[in-house]
């Protein structure tokens, strides 16, 4: 598949602290791809390197096709920290992002309205940005950075701060993108929601990458070593269980990362007792457990 980016060996410091240590990835057309760590990690000094806002100490950004335009020109970018006028009506603001991109006239006007339509924002064309909720907003922002047809797609958190209907409301949104045959670079700390929606993953820890490539194969790879459990009762003992090397329990559904060796039934055996079960799967593990088995839950704590 072809590739639309190619990041090699970057690097960036800021005074003494390497905030992007040797980051390479590549991202193929027509895919998303998740750029995930925890806040910290170095994904928005990475996105700012392709954006061109920083420019690494060392290392390479390339655009494989070659086609001839503009890096600039050939993005669109949603930042985590939104820059919308407030007091401008949409289809003002949205008319203005695009002449910033050098795309003005008839034509951009009926790309506006078709977004417009696409996103249910037809009737809010001459809304003031303040009078929009925060998922309207979000929507709004999103038109911005498609209005010049980009090759690549950045989003840095698109859904930080959203409500649970707006975070599916935007992961309906990138899925549709995709579907389009639209380049996804997705930069989030929500494993949960790269997981439902990336092809590949690129997983960052202090500034360099601990496992990258396709996510279904990065998945296999771990093996069908962690238990899915759901349940009414109070879970907590599961943890101190002796087949269990690491849990992850929440509300009542637990992720149990088991021991080499360990029997499953044991598991069962010891719950049967003292949780009502409602699923109990085993299989390959999440990406947040991924994430723990490859930099320490010690680790992690740390640096939090």
């Amino acid at each position: 598949m072809t590739e639309v980016l190619s990041v090699r060996e970057i690097v960036k410091t800021f005074g003494a602290v390497r905030a992007v240590d040797g980051v390479s990835f590549s991202v193929r057309k027509g895919t998303i791809t998740g750029l995930l760590g925890r806040n910290g990690a170095g994904k928005t000094t990475t996105i700012r390197m392709i954006t061109g806002i920083f420019y690494p100490d060392s290392g390479s950004i390339e655009w494989p096709d070659g086609d001839g335009r503009d890096p600039q020109d050939r993005i669109g970018y949603l930042p985590e920290e939104r820059g919308l006028y407030r007091q401008m009506k949409l289809v003002e603001q949205l008319l203005f992002l695009a002449e910033i991109k050098d795309r003005r006239g008839p034509e951009v006007a009926r790309a506006v309205d078709r977004w417009l339509e696409k996103f249910e924002l037809t009737d809010k064309r001459n809304a003031k940005v303040e009078e929009l909720s925060k998922g309207n907003q979000q929507k709004v922002q999103l038109i911005g950075a498609l209005l010049h047809d980009p090759d690549l797609i950045l989003l840095d958190e698109p859904q930080s701060g959203l409500d649970p209907v707006n975070m599916v409301l935007v992961r309906n949104l990138l899925r549709d993108l995709k579907e389009e045959g639209k380049t996804i670079l997705l930069s989030t700390h929500m494993m949960g929601e790269a997981e439902r929606m990336a092809d590949d993953i690129v997983l960052v820890h202090q500034g360099k990458v601990v496992l990258s490539g396709p996510l279904d194969f990065i998945r296999a790879s771990f093996g069908k070593n962690t238990l899915h459990i759901e349940f009414d009762g109070d879970g907590a003992f599961l943890e101190t269980l002796p087949q269990v090397k690491r849990a992850m329990i929440v509300n009542n559904a637990a992720e149990l990362s088991l021991v080499e060796g360990a029997d499953p039934q044991k598991v069962l055996e010891a719950s049967l007792g003292r949780l009502r079960i409602q699923k109990f799967e085993l299989a390959t593990p999440s990406l947040e457990q991924i994430f723990m088995e490859k930099v320490g839950a010690e680790t992690v704590e740390a640096v939090a």
